[in-house]
């Protein structure tokens, strides 16, 4: 297979998520939301290859943009897999989807009460038993201390933009709330000096009330 062709395969997959695709993570009996897909970057393979993707991104252009691809790729994908929608509000049942992919999304929200609905909303539509890929900010590799606290989880990161991240107390938090165990050891890339991205794989158990 040649560059071309591979690029057609996978378009701009996050290059975690193929990490975890090349581990057969993923198997084509899932439901699988990605919950922020934007033009659908992320789902290109798994639309190539068959799967049951969904999508939603705020942005109706961008769903758009999704839908376009969904039907080049599939002619006859059903496009409404693809829709517009805030991720505090999404317009599927309760355990609707096996596993969740949410991919440079959630460090955009705006404070920690934002945080969590869309984190509750993630979960409901999530089964017990399903995979949630995370990939967001973090605070490893010492980015906290370089990076001026802007109040309620959101901070100045050292490349200028502002970023909620995730600390190690929230982590901690999350993965109580929503019952979350790691699958495998979560990880941060550390590009010097300016940001931590963090890769988080988890499985949902039962939520206990």
């Amino acid at each position: 297979m040649n560059i071309k062709e591979l690029n057609q395969l996978l378009g701009n997959a996050d290059i975690y998520l193929l990490d975890q695709i090349l581990k057969g993570r993923f198997k084509k009996s899932m439901r699988i939301l990605d919950a922020g897909c934007g033009e659908g970057r992320n789902t290109i393979y798994f639309m190539n290859q068959g799967y049951q993707i969904f999508g939603v991104d705020s942005n109706p252009t961008a769903i758009q943009m999704a839908r376009l691809y969904a039907k080049t790729i599939q002619q006859e994908y059903d496009i409404h897999r693809f829709q517009t929608s805030i991720i505090e509000d999404m317009p599927f049942h309760q355990g609707a989807f096996d596993a969740l992919i949410s991919s440079a999304v959630l460090h955009f929200a705006k404070s920690e009460e934002q945080f969590f609905k869309m984190m509750d909303e993630m979960m409901r539509v999530l089964k017990p038993g399903g995979i949630f890929f995370l990939r967001m900010t973090t605070a490893q590799g010492g980015i906290l201390e370089k990076s001026p606290d802007l109040g309620d989880g959101v901070y100045l990161l050292p490349d200028g933009t502002e970023r909620f991240l995730l600390t190690e107390e929230l982590e901690k938090e999350v993965m109580a709330k929503y019952n979350l165990t790691f699958l495998e050891p979560p990880k941060s890339v550390l590009v010097h000096g300016l940001r931590a991205m963090g890769v988080f794989v988890w499985e949902k158990g039962i939520v206990k009330d």
